[in-house]
């Protein structure tokens, strides 16, 4: 008779240490993925972290499931591969607003209009923590750090503006230093079926001396608590537009920071039931990782008709 393990959220802590600075908000946001993992009681083995390079994108280093540190700004293509290939894995990218928003933020884009069923989280400082705290992408103009000389001349990238746009279908912010609240978003994103992106706010307490605990304690707020009649979620194509509007309303406001989810549409159809419906019925039931290459010894592959496919 098989028996279902419960885990806690200590069974996803890996023997290495965190290897950031005392403070940094990312020890909230993994200790908030090491209990939505245990909330959902998700297998190690089939969860897949995939990050880039930063601060943040050290974070799959210390948790114990299948990870990939890939190179800079392309994480989301490296998923969004693995995801593809084998559907059936639970699949999430971790990075910073540097790695995701900069050099990887056009992958970002694509993820959203495909509306692969994975989840992206963004570790936001809006600075370039691991090499030395230069202007991220998410830094207001305006704002002086202390590692660049005069305050930034940029305007700054709005990520939950961008996913929006993109096509996500689960949008939502938290904040690091409230890691009850960061977990139940984590977990919600991970359940949704399709595209989600999470923002947290995630304090550098080493280079960004303006965009503090404080400072975001000053400014934060939740939606749901705010208004108790909010309702993110679309529960028919009608509302479609409906919803999005007041998701933008909340996403565009600069003065107070929102917290909560913006947005959840789970009637759009994922890439894999797209995919399945137009290409391969057996898509998700026997995915490429699972198919079998030869036998005996003999390829079972008929490249003739992969390059046509591809040729379409």
């Amino acid at each position: 008779m098989q028996t279902t393990i419960k885990r806690s959220a200590a069974d996803y802590r890996w023997v290495k240490a965190p290897e950031w600075c005392p403070g940094c908000g990312h020890f909230g946001v993994l200790q908030a993925i090491y209990n939505a993992f245990a909330e959902l009681n998700l297998d190690p083995a089939k969860v897949v972290l995939v990050s880039g390079i930063g601060c943040s994108s050290r974070l799959p280093h210390f948790v114990r499931t299948t990870s990939v540190h890939a190179i800079h700004g392309r994480a989301i293509p490296y998923a969004l591969g693995i995801k593809l290939a084998n559907p059936s894995l639970e699949v999430l990218v971790v990075g910073g607003d540097g790695d995701l928003m900069a050099i990887g933020g056009n992958h970002l884009l694509h993820l959203g209009r495909r509306n692969v069923d994975m989840a992206v989280i963004l570790m936001d400082n809006s600075v370039y923590g691991l090499t030395r705290g230069q202007a991220g992408p998410t830094l207001p103009a305006g704002i002086k750090v202390k590692a660049i000389p005069k305050a930034n001349p940029q305007g700054e990238i709005n990520p939950l503006l961008l996913a929006l746009t993109a096509g996500f279908t689960f949008i939502a912010r938290g904040y690091s230093y409230d890691i009850k609240y960061a977990t139940r978003l984590i977990v919600e994103a991970i359940r949704h079926k399709g595209a989600a992106f999470v923002q947290i706010y995630s304090p550098c307490v080493t280079y960004n001396n303006v965009m503090t605990r404080e400072w975001y304690e000053k400014k934060i707020y939740k939606i749901e608590e705010a208004d108790p009649t909010w309702d993110p979620v679309v529960h028919d194509e009608k509302e479609t537009e409906i919803k999005i509007r007041k998701a933008l309303d909340k996403i565009v406001e600069r003065d107070r920071l929102p917290l909560g989810i913006f947005y959840k549409n789970e009637l759009v159809p994922t890439f894999e039931e797209r995919y399945e419906s137009i290409y391969d019925p057996n898509y998700r039931t026997l995915p490429p990782a699972l198919q079998p290459v030869e036998v005996d010894g003999k390829t079972v592959v008929d490249f003739e008709k992969l390059l046509a496919d591809r040729l379409l």
